[in-house]
């Protein structure tokens, strides 16, 4: 699988999937071909129960209903799948992401809810999170590994919604938007790669009091020395 992993990354090209996921995201792109999204369905049904490793291009014809030959017309290799399968998924987390900080009343709940919706997005998901709990080693190195373009995406993502926030009088035209994202951003992604003995992320309310506690004040600029 991590061969699966990589090739995927390196497919991707300059953009990685976590870019072209935010675009689609932020586009509204959806797939209108009804065979591939059959196919899709049935290739994350499969990697969800028998793993990527274990799962063959056949497999996934036959869950799927159509001929091998059909979906190899439409996904080249099994790397080819892996990597649009694993896009639609951070697909979903970016839709539901933008659903849920509709909730809050305001920037600092925008953040906390943003905070723990993503974390229980993520680990929820069963291949994305599954492949994180089983297999941490293969999934956290292909997702740092690209250069930052990974992070810098949901950097990028984290930092519009600061700037969204900015424009609407809600934080200071003073924060550094960009500094800010990234350090959050950051801070989210240590708790998925790396276990902590201290803060249980399967606890909501722990991880919303850490956010109000720690990531909110960031939104407050630091006077400059």
């Amino acid at each position: 699988m991590e061969r699966s992993l990589s090739r995927a990354g390196a497919a991707s090209g300059p953009e990685s999937l976590l870019e072209r996921a935010f675009i689609d995201a932020v586009e509204q792109v959806d797939d209108l071909d009804p065979t591939r999204a059959r196919v899709l369905d049935a290739a994350y049904e499969q990697f969800c129960r028998m793993g990527i490793q274990r799962s063959t291009m056949e497999d996934v014809a036959k869950r799927a209903g159509v001929s091998r030959i059909t979906v190899y017309r439409r996904f080249a290799t099994k790397d080819v799948l892996v990597e649009q399968v694993v896009r639609r998924e951070f697909r979903r987390y970016f839709d539901q992401f933008l659903l849920d900080i509709q909730q809050a009343e305001s920037v600092a709940d925008r953040v906390v809810l943003g905070f723990v919706s993503s974390l229980r997005a993520i680990r929820g998901n069963p291949l994305i999170g599954g492949l994180l709990a089983v297999e941490p080693d293969l999934v956290a190195p292909s997702m740092i590994s690209d250069g930052g373009r990974t992070l810098a995406t949901v950097r990028e993502f984290v930092a519009g919604q600061l700037r969204h926030e900015q424009h609407a009088g809600n934080v200071s035209k003073e924060l550094d938007t960009d500094l800010v994202a990234e350090l959050m951003v950051r801070i989210s992604a240590s708790f998925l790669a790396i276990p902590s003995h201290i803060i249980d992320i399967e606890d909501d309310e722990q991880l919303a009091e850490v956010a109000r506690r720690y990531l909110v004040p960031m939104l407050e600029p630091r006077p400059r020395r």
